[in-house]
């Protein structure tokens, strides 16, 4: 049956705008200077096309080299010059005046080329210190953990950002494996410093707290500990989405402990889809302060070739032109994928053509698959990254 693309795993094979987009910029310099041409020999004598010259290496400079620069503004003057000498207008003053503008604006150009290239070697020294930044506080898991398939992803909203609220770590631990993700309130350098506070916590109490509901409470009070430190706003309204899970060893089930976090999914290795939802609805981490409820562990089976799904809010509240939210649920029901990998790749692919490339939130997402009988391990993993265009 003929049909479009698989919409998790298949590919539209469209033209993508940015990239049609990108080759029309590229082009622009001799589209100027040939119109300029054109429009010189179409038109009297009086009009000129000393401006559509002028444009040319201001248009290169921005997104070509230095060379490239200089050489759109010699073919600039030189057009210039041509034509005033097909025109016989060579020693006429507003000939000279036309020719000595253009070259002005290509050394102008020169000179901007300079300044952004210069930016751009600040821009990408950033980078370099974003990265390392990001693997120092938001470490990508190994593919490998206890027994279990490991895949991880972080997608940041805004391009070329690395690490923001959003966090996720899986630790082996004498309990089992046990895994958190999370979405911190708020953004910007504060919500990393809330990021490093938690991961930190949550990798020496899922050493040493015998159950999980022991490590939330660990979580919960490094919060309060942080909120009593500040002494701005954050302190009385700084709070932490997050869920908790515990995979014990051979034990076929997985514990839960949400958080006022979306709810997470478990992929059956037939395609069908179960949504671990609480028992007993809990609110954030750092808001113990409303009240003290005992957290609860619910417990799911666990069978073989299963993948744990779990994400933070920017998968289900992305949206598409229309408003409407994506559903991963209602998306990925039905669906086999060969390997936690494969499912985050496709994951995030959908959600790119959903909402058009933007999105308005940093979007985490943890896999953990346990390996069926007679399967084959797979080592495909995705590596955390930032957010980049479609």
């Amino acid at each position: 049956m003929a049909g479009g693309p698989d919409p998790l795993t298949g590919n539209g094979g469209e033209v993508r705008p940015a990239a049609a987009a990108r080759r029309f910029i590229r082009a622009l310099p001799s589209l100027a200077i040939v119109g300029g041409v054109v429009f010189d020999l179409a038109t009297p004598a009086s009009f000129t096309a000393a401006p559509m010259f002028s444009a040319a290496p201001l248009i290169a400079a921005p997104f070509f080299s230095l060379r490239t620069t200089l050489f759109t503004g010699i073919a600039a003057v030189m057009a210039g010059v041509g034509l005033h000498l097909y025109n016989r207008t060579t020693t006429d003053v507003p000939a000279l005046t036309e020719t000595l503008t253009v070259f002005t604006v290509s050394a102008l150009a020169l000179l901007i080329n300079r300044v952004v290239r210069r930016s751009g070697e600040r821009l990408a020294s950033a980078r370099v210190i974003a990265e390392a930044a990001q693997r120092a506080v938001l470490p990508a898991p190994a593919e490998r953990i206890g027994g279990l398939q490991i895949a991880a992803r972080y997608e940041a909203a805004q391009a070329d950002a690395f690490i923001g609220g959003d966090l996720f770590a899986v630790q082996d631990t004498p309990y089992g494996v046990r895994l958190v993700v999370g979405d911190v309130r708020g953004k910007g350098l504060d919500a990393v410093e809330v990021v490093a506070i938690l991961l930190g916590a949550f990798r020496e109490a899922a050493e040493q707290e015998s159950t999980l509901e022991g490590v939330a409470q660990r979580l919960e009070r490094a919060l309060a500990r942080e909120g009593t430190r500040r002494d701005d706003l954050d302190a009385f309204e700084g709070f932490t989405t997050a869920v908790l899970a515990e995979i014990p060893r051979g034990g076929g089930v997985v514990r839960v402990v949400n958080r006022g976090h979306p709810e997470p999914l478990l992929l059956h290795a037939d395609g069908a889809l179960e949504m671990l939802e609480p028992s007993d609805p809990a609110l954030p981490l750092g808001m113990g302060a409303l009240g003290s409820w005992p957290d609860r562990a619910d417990e799911a089976p666990y069978p073989p070739g299963a993948t744990l799904l779990l994400y933070t809010d920017g998968l289900s509240e992305a949206r598409d032109a229309a408003g409407e939210f994506y559903d991963p649920a209602v998306r990925l029901a039905g669906r086999i994928f060969p390997g936690p990998g494969a499912l985050l790749n496709a994951l995030v692919d959908d959600v790119r053509r959903y909402t058009g490339g933007g999105s308005t939130d940093d979007m985490a997402l943890l896999a953990v698959s346990r390996p069926g009988q007679r399967q084959p391990e797979r080592r495909t993993t995705m590596p955390v990254v930032g957010g980049s265009g479609p």
